[in-house]
């Protein structure tokens, strides 16, 4: 027989109800989607999501390991060390009461300034042999461990409790996550290697500007690892604030701005940050705006903006954009070579919103881990 004189139309007729090759081909599928079209897609899904719980969990042995080795390498750790890290990854902090918001932050910062405290006295437990830079380089090393372990609880959480319900709806909101929350276990396991070695990461574009402004002026330390300086610009004076480097911290620039007001008045305030840039714009363009430009839980932007309301001082920004990998990673060189270009655009806000004889304090936000002063 030829297969040229098969006629598609009759072989596909719809006329034809005893064709089993056309009952086969449109009414086998719709039967099995109908009544088992949920499990197929639960069982697809379920594999995604599967591959990326995995890489998770290696993700989370991976930084811990990691820092294990650096302790025991580097700081010749306690023999228990590995037995207080598995306690510090389970760590949680109960948020306070905010039936009432009235007060709320003093709480928050009260619970998250005891948490430091402690958390840095249990660092330094682990070695004898650590200085302020190295206790700073473990907290952060420590921090990422723990946020990668937390990453890994929920989505294997979300993801055996759909897969227990056997309930596909359940799944698609951790399916629909799950890209982000890669995107940032990815990011944080890469931090890794910057903060063992001491080195700049992208968050630290802050506070290289203000430390660069700061050369050949006389720092001073104004709070809990946090320095300040002052300068002449242009018949202005300059109160320049930043995290005291090279230590893997942010300080306190709640406290440190609002010590800084209360004592000089400053007419304005320029604060530099990085911020996250949206898909399509570009790594380490600057922008320029109004208010606190600073991340957290909330505690020390609420204090900046507290303290510049109760003194009339308006609030100007410039953030460095880049992607959350870029944030906690070695700093790449086109975000770095922005500092001249946000330092002159920082001395132009001054130049056009004061006077001579007038005074602006300029606080460079972030990480300045490598970022000296």
């Amino acid at each position: 027989m030829n297969f040229t004189d098969i006629d598609p139309d009759k072989l596909f007729s719809s006329t034809d109800n005893s064709n089993p090759i056309m009952w086969l081909v449109w009414i086998v599928p719709i039967v099995v989607f109908m009544f088992y079209g949920q499990r197929i897609q639960l069982q697809i899904t379920s594999g995604e999501i599967s591959k990326n719980i995995a890489k998770l969990v290696k993700y989370k042995e991976e930084s811990k390991k990691e820092l294990l080795d650096y302790l025991q390498t580097n700081l010749k750790a306690t023999p228990d060390a590995a037995k207080k890290i598995d306690g510090f990854l389970e760590y949680f902090t109960i948020m306070p009461v905010d039936f009432d918001p009235n007060g709320i932050i003093p709480k928050i910062k009260h619970l998250l300034r005891s948490r430091e405290d402690y958390t840095r006295q249990q660092v330094k437990s682990l070695s004898p042999n650590m200085d302020a830079l190295e206790v700073s380089k473990v907290q952060n090393l420590l921090e990422v461990t723990t946020s990668l372990h937390l990453l890994h609880k929920l989505v294997r959480h979300l993801f055996l409790t759909a897969k227990k319900q056997n309930n596909f709806p359940l799944i698609l909101p951790l399916q629909m996550m799950i890209p982000f929350i890669m995107e940032q276990a990815s990011a944080l396991r890469d931090a890794v290697s910057a903060l063992k070695q001491g080195q700049p990461i992208g968050d630290g574009i802050g506070p290289m500007v203000v430390g660069k402004m700061m050369l050949g002026t006389e720092k001073k330390t104004i709070t809990f690892e946090t320095v300040c300086a002052e300068k002449e610009f242009e018949q202005r004076k300059l109160y320049l604030l930043k995290a005291e480097g090279p230590t893997a911290t942010v300080g306190r620039p709640g406290d440190a701005v609002e010590l800084l007001v209360l004592k000089n008045k400053p007419d304005i305030i320029v604060m530099i940050d990085a911020a996250l840039k949206l898909e399509g714009e570009d790594s380490g363009s600057v922008a320029q705006g109004f208010g606190a430009a600073i991340g957290g839980i909330g505690t020390d932007r609420f204090q900046i903006e507290e303290i510049a309301t109760k003194n009339n001082i308006p609030i100007y920004a410039v953030v460095i954009k880049q992607s959350v990998k870029e944030a906690i990673t070695l700093m790449t060189k086109q975000i770095s070579d922005k500092a001249e270009s946000v330092e002159s655009q920082v001395f132009q806000i001054i130049l056009e919103n004061t006077k001579p004889n007038q005074s602006a304090l300029i606080v460079g936000v972030g990480n300045t881990l490598g970022v000296p002063q």
